[in-house]
């Protein structure tokens, strides 16, 4: 799996979703809001997000950690 992390400072679940990748040995990159991207360009990416993490597993939206886990199981 290709793994995408959008997250942000002290978030829990980036941390968490960073660490299931790294435990399943999933090629993945962790971009941060303020960083690596601004707000605007995040909502143009997933519009109906409200969370942070945000995350795409090979080219497809799966939505935040807890998806991302279920897909993983």
């Amino acid at each position: 799996m290709i793994v995408e992390i959008y997250g942000k400072e002290q978030c829990p679940f980036c941390t968490k979703a960073k660490g299931l990748a790294e435990r399943e040995g999933h090629e993945f990159t962790y971009k941060q809001l303020g960083i690596d991207f601004e707000f605007p360009e995040f909502m143009e990416t997933f519009p109906s997000a409200r969370t942070f993490p945000q995350i795409i597993v090979d080219g497809e939206k799966v939505g935040g950690y807890t998806e991302y886990e279920a897909l993983v199981k």
